[in-house]
């Protein structure tokens, strides 16, 4: 929109933002509830949920303040609730209602505290932390020689799920495994764990990845379970900030092979809209429903350099 020019002065006028009434939200809300409930519905009965929490603004201009939007998606839907990152938010989310459904999340505490969830980290997630490791201990190579191993996977999945599988071969799976567990303990034997609050993040980190195993590499035994929580992220709007160690790691190419690696190749731009409901939104594809334009495992396929 172009704005007006004054002809007196000559200076140029800001044009009026059209005005919302308050009155106007209870008739929104009204208007949709029949299918946020659908929604819902659809997204309890899925086999796989991916799931993330992101930090957004809320309200007009100068008295905005920060919130957080908890987004829960499937391949077709996407449900949204707008709160903050207490349990109560959490509580009265959709997570309660997920008895046995797999969850693709990040590490936060909250998601553990739901016990009908089936969990499966986001490999993107610990790439990233991983490659924080690596730059804060230079001279060590366990973790490196994790990130590969849970790069080698990830790359074995996509390739499995290509040619129809349900699993990654065995033969594949274990030496990758084998390296992803010695890495573990190599860690653990050279960062000193420490009592109370003081706790390294970085051993930390590896002891989820000891403690976690299953729900770290649960992708590879299901194919319909993505590695990556990354179509959650994408539904929020613009992608997160990556880390500035993930520059390193958007560029690693997989050992033998000439595609990047599959969970840190740089993610697409969104299209998705950055004015967003507590609820689900809906699409051209139906009410509330966002189609895939791609297979489940596409935004986590390795792309030819």
């Amino acid at each position: 929109m172009c704005a007006a020019r004054s002809p007196k002065n000559g200076q140029e006028r800001k044009p009026e933002r059209p005005s919302h009434r308050k009155s106007d939200r209870p008739r929104a809300a009204a208007a949709v509830a029949g299918t946020n409930k659908l929604i819902r519905a659809l997204i309890i009965l899925a086999h796989v949920v991916c799931c993330d929490e992101t930090p957004i603004r809320v309200g007009p201009g100068p008295r905005s303040r920060k919130r957080y939007l908890l987004v829960a998606c499937t391949r077709l839907c996407t449900y949204y609730l707008l709160g903050d990152r207490t349990m109560a938010t959490f509580a009265a989310f959709v997570l309660p209602d997920l008895d046995g459904v797999v969850v693709v999340h990040d590490r936060y505490q909250n998601y553990d505290s739901f016990g009908g969830l089936i969990h499966q980290l986001c490999t993107s997630h610990l790439l990233r932390d991983l490659e924080d490791t690596a730059q804060t201990y230079p001279g060590a190579h366990w973790p490196v020689q994790i990130a590969e191993a849970l790069r080698g996977l990830i790359h074995a999945a996509n390739t499995a799920r290509d040619q129809g599988l349900t699993a990654v071969p065995g033969d594949i799976a274990a030496p990758l495994e084998h390296a992803f567990r010695h890495g573990v303990i190599l860690g653990l034997g050279q960062v000193p764990r420490r009592e109370g609050r003081g706790q390294l993040k970085h051993r930390a980190l590896l002891e989820a990845l000891r403690d976690r195993h299953d729900d770290i590499l649960r992708f590879t035994t299901d194919l319909r379970i993505p590695p990556t929580s990354n179509d959650a992220e994408r539904t929020c709007g613009q992608p997160k900030p990556s880390r500035k160690s993930l520059a390193g790691s958007a560029a690693r190419k997989l050992p033998g092979t000439g595609t990047r690696s599959a969970a840190t190749s740089p993610p697409r731009a969104s299209t998705a809209p950055t004015s967003l409901l507590p609820c689900a939104a809906p699409s051209p594809a139906g009410p509330g429903c966002r189609p895939s334009p791609t297979r489940p495992d596409t935004c986590h396929r390795p792309q030819a350099s």
